[in-house]
């Protein structure tokens, strides 16, 4: 068994690399991702290719990073938990709450509604529809995630493997018998389609679930025998490029679909539209039906992993309620929010995501070099900090003063969406002085060692 899992030196074997790898992409493929690189591509048009790069970054280079630097920290109430313990308790249950019913598990069922619709029987009442459809759909999903495990295997064979021969198949449609042309970039991709790009990223919420998924690729790397540090992080390294090249490529190719929608379907809302759209114009009928029935069981699938895992969560925080009651409770919640529909929930993530993903994205950065960060401790909490609050007022900014100028506007990158990043260099700056200036002078650079007991004091 050692030699067909490592090359000595706790490296791996490629076919090892390859299974993490695979199940690295099989963790993130799920049909929310599908449901954005078209509207992307529809709405970028002629200015697709620096709109996916961007998109490409946040989407796939974040949670790619994130899973690094999981493996150098433990998991992610360990990385979050450098800032505080407060804030990790906080911070994580708000990355369950967002990766679950506040945006993720009713995104399953609005997207595999808006698959289902076009086959609806002509003068259906679309409310009364939808409902039926929630109910029936979490209602299955509560009932599975008790025990997912049968399920699971006969989905993890049958549909993702169909829904990746369609979309090659739908890809190859759009590039090789083009149903329309690009069109010009409209709003907000008419500005700086590269940062507009990086931000539409984060509505994958890939980052966020590689902080709650990580630790499951390095407990397998583990198994596998890849023990030592270094061969644990370039194990963990390799994966993370393979199921970024595998979902780069996704991204990709459904862009694409969506760029050739320019002239077709220009006033589409979500990328379930267009590629229903797509699947009809170059298959008929029988398209239709084939990408309905594959998102329908994609899209239940993820859903009975989020209610599994977000139950399993808050159940191991408050045992006090079992696991069925929590797995109730997200069922209902989330049904509840889906019947806003595709589009209310796609409105909502974006100033969700907005606050939630900068603090993130710095928290990761800064797990990249743990080691080193670890030597000034208080450079954690002021950095993070730093940037959940320029991040809120961003957002309260946007969301309150849309058509008017305030003082958030005028930090330096604001009008490209990053205006979090000055304050959270300046946060960092302060941290390491305040933890430089903390040190006694009489143990000198040996205090380095106690960072993480006289951070533990200031708590």
């Amino acid at each position: 068994m050692g030699s067909q899992t490592n090359q000595g030196g706790g490296r791996l074997s490629k076919g090892s690399y390859l299974v993490l790898g695979g199940m690295l992409f099989s963790m993130f493929f799920g049909a929310g991702n599908l449901i954005l690189p078209p509207l992307l591509g529809l709405q970028a048009g002629t200015a697709y290719l620096p709109a996916m790069a961007g998109f490409l970054a946040a989407g796939i280079g974040l949670p790619v990073l994130a899973i690094i630097a999981l493996a150098q920290c433990g998991s992610a109430r360990a990385l979050a938990g450098r800032v505080g313990p407060r804030f990790a308790v906080v911070f994580v249950a708000l990355v369950y709450l967002t990766i679950g019913p506040f945006l993720a598990i009713p995104r399953t069922a609005s997207t595999a509604f808006a698959m289902v619709k076009p086959l609806l029987p002509y003068g259906i009442d679309p409310t009364a529809a939808t409902v039926a459809f929630s109910v029936v759909f979490f209602g299955a999903a509560f009932l599975l995630a008790l025990h997912p495990g049968a399920l699971n295997r006969v989905m993890g064979r049958f549909s993702a493997p169909l829904l990746i021969v369609l979309l090659v198949v739908v890809v190859a449609s759009a590039v090789f018998a083009p149903v329309g042309d690009p069109a010009p970039p409209v709003p907000p991709y008419d500005g700086n389609a590269l940062s507009e790009g990086f931000i539409a990223g984060y509505q994958t919420t890939d980052l966020l679930a590689a902080l709650c998924f990580g630790i499951v690729v390095t407990v397998n790397a583990k198994a596998l025998g890849a023990c030592e540090s270094k061969s644990l992080t370039l194990a963990v390294s390799v994966a993370g490029v393979i199921a970024g090249v595998l979902m780069g490529a996704v991204y990709c190719g459904i862009g694409i679909v969506g760029v050739q929608m320019g002239t077709v379907s220009p006033g589409a809302t979500n990328g379930a539209e267009l590629l229903s759209a797509a699947c009809q114009m170059h298959f008929g009928p029988a398209g239709a039906v084939l990408v309905a029935a594959i998102f329908l069981l994609a899209c239940l699938n993820v859903c009975i992993a989020l209610v599994s895992c977000c139950a399993e969560y808050f159940y191991e925080a408050l045992p006090r309620f079992p696991l069925a009651v929590w797995a109730a409770v997200f069922a209902v919640s989330s049904c509840l929010v889906s019947l806003l529909g595709l589009d209310a929930i796609l409105a909502f993530s974006v100033p969700l995501l907005n606050a939630l993903y900068p603090p993130a994205i710095v928290l990761v950065l800064m797990g990249l070099v743990t080691k080193h960060v670890d030597r000034v401790p208080k450079a954690w909490a002021w950095a993070v900090g730093c940037t959940g609050v320029a991040s809120v007022l961003i957002v309260a900014s946007d969301l309150f003063f849309a058509d008017g100028q305030t003082v958030i506007d005028a930090l330096p990158f604001a009008s490209l969406g990053f205006g979090w990043v000055v304050p959270a260099l300046v946060g960092a700056a302060i941290g390491v002085a305040v933890s430089l200036a903390k040190r006694p002078a009489a143990e000198g650079p040996q205090a380095s060692v106690h960072a993480p007991a006289d951070r533990a004091d200031d708590e």
